[in-house]
This record gives structure tokens, sequence and C-alpha cells, in this order.
């Protein structure tokens, strides 16, 4: 296990671990300004689909942090790539925002409206809604119950707001359709490796030397465990140390806040 100090690239989850919807978490300013004066790059690495890239950037720009589309891998990349592993369909169902829309749309991918109800569709997909109606959960469980691919972006239970709450996430619209459907889908964002292979190979930096922290031990430290990459959770989303002590997945480091990340690196 590296020292955070010998780290060449942070990879860090959002929701959770460097905000709460448009509150900034302490620290994060300095811990950003210090791999800036550094010169070590960082990627946010998200599994929350609900916005582009570009909604990211302009919310990190707008919080104080440098970042472009370059420095975001969401759960949306992976999605995309994996439909694309699948072969020649291009037909979607989804059930997403209006954001993963414009991503999938963007990609080449046809995305059909929300009452159809036909034969020639390739995917059933579900991403984090939070846009969700009644009249995509039909629409979904129509194509579900029917046996079609079905794939959802990330298996998040619960998204952290302020105030130490949550909302539901993707992981838990699949729950409730798996209810109706008799099925859960393939999910294709953290735990799996794939995002933090992606962005060493970018890169040019192996995984032993990427750091990722996050709030989820079943997602962001799963991911890095996963990936042979060093994991740091915090305690400002969804895992506390009681969880992490009951946990078959326990992370390199952990630390309150990523103000405790910064102090131990500074």
């Amino acid at each position: 296990m590296k020292s955070l100090k010998e780290i060449k690239l942070f990879m860090l989850d959002m929701d959770g671990t460097i905000y709460h919807e448009d509150e900034l978490i302490p620290g994060a300013l300095e811990f950003f300004g210090l791999l800036n004066e550094r010169g070590i790059p960082y990627v946010f690495m998200t599994n929350n689909s609900s916005r582009s890239k570009a909604d990211y950037v302009s919310k990190l720009n707008r919080l104080g942090i440098k970042a472009g589309v370059k420095n975001i891998t969401s759960s949306a990349d992976a999605l995309i790539r994996y439909l694309r592993r699948q072969g020649e369909g291009r037909n979607i169902y989804l059930a997403g925002t209006e954001s993963l829309r414009r991503e999938l749309s963007g990609a080449g991918f046809r995305i059909m409206p929300e009452d159809y109800r036909g034969s020639d569709i390739d995917f059933a997909v579900l991403g984090f809604d939070t846009e969700l109606t009644y009249g995509k959960i039909a629409g979904l469980c129509y194509y579900v119950s029917r046996g079609y691919p079905y794939v959802a972006t990330n298996c998040d239970l619960k998204c952290p707001v302020r105030e130490g709450k949550f909302i539901p996430d993707c992981g838990a619209i699949a729950g409730m359709i798996s209810h109706a459907a008799g099925r859960m889908p393939v999910f294709v964002g953290k735990p799996d490796r794939e995002m933090i292979d992606s962005v060493s190979a970018e890169w040019n930096i192996p995984n032993e030397y990427i750091a990722c922290i996050g709030d989820k031990l079943y997602t962001d430290i799963a991911a890095a465990v996963n990936a042979g990459a060093v994991s740091v959770c915090v305690l400002t989303g969804e895992a506390d140390r009681e969880e992490i002590s009951a946990s078959e997945i326990k992370p390199d480091y952990c630390f309150g806040s990523i103000m405790n990340v910064y102090e131990e690196i500074r």
C-alpha cells in the first residue's frame, strides 16, 4: 500500500465526499489547491448519472474547483462503453434524466418515447433519475418483465444530501422495479474497476499510484479494492466507523473528511 504522499493521481467521488448538494465540505478547496500547486492530477469519478459531464464541470467551477471534461469519469461513460461492447443495438428505453438522455443520444443511441411500447428496442436502461415519473416506471417494467436486456448505471441505494440526509439513488429505484418486474439489472458503475482502469490508461499512471477517495464502502472503496488502487474512505457521506468495522470491505485509509486528507498530504 502506497503512502498518500506517493500518490500520482487522485480519483474522487463527489456527492458526500467533496460536497453536499451545492455546499462544499470544509477542506475541499484547500485539498484541490494543494494538488494544483504540486501538479498532481485529479479525476472525479461519479456514479451519479443524473447530470452530464458538462453539468459537473460547470458546478465544480462554480464552487471554485478547477476542472474540465477530462477531469470527469462517470457511470454514464461506463454505460456507453458497456452498451457498445454488446453489439450493434442502438434503441433504448430509458428511465433517466434529460442530461443522461443527451449523453446517450450524443453517443449515437436512439431514445424511445416514454409512452413507447414496441418490440424494436435493444436495451432497457435505468439511471439515477431525479426526474422519475410513473410513466417511466411503467414503461421500464413493461420491457424488464418481458426479458429485454436490462442495464443500470449504478447500484447506489442512497445519495447523500445536506444535514446528513439521503434521497433514493439508482439501486433503490432498481429494487422497486424488481418487485414489479421480477428482475434486477446489470450494474455498470462502481464497484466495477473499469472507471479506474480507463483513467489509469488515459493518464498513463499505474493503479497502485492512484488513490480513490469516497464515502461508500460498496461502491467507491470496493472499486478501488477491485482495481488494486489505494482506497480512502471519508465519513461525510454514507459510511460510518461502525459500518466499516462490520464490513468485509476495508479501506486502506479512513478520515473524518476531505480536510483530514488535505492535512495528511500537506
